[in-house]
């Protein structure tokens, strides 16, 4: 199974257009917004090169940005392309 977590602000329209992909695939995934969960946006700039990049996914451990949203990259993350 795969685990999916995907760091978000509240306020960024790139993260409600990953989370509207996921729910039309139907797809289960756990939300961090990075301004609410301590150390969230820590991992979010480790993982971007020291960018503060959102959407970010840890998918099974790997981190992939998709930001700018870009469909195409984030079913290649997934796996489902």
């Amino acid at each position: 199974m795969t685990a999916i977590k995907m760091y978000t602000t509240s306020w960024c329209p790139d993260c409600r257009m990953a989370k509207m992909f996921l729910a039309e695939q139907g797809i289960a995934y756990e939300e961090i917004d990075i301004e609410d969960t301590p150390g969230a946006a820590d991992i979010v700039i480790q993982a971007n090169s020291g960018k503060r990049k959102v959407p970010t996914f840890d998918i099974n451990g790997r981190f992939t940005a998709v930001s700018p949203f870009s469909r195409r990259q984030l079913e290649e993350a997934l796996g489902i392309s």
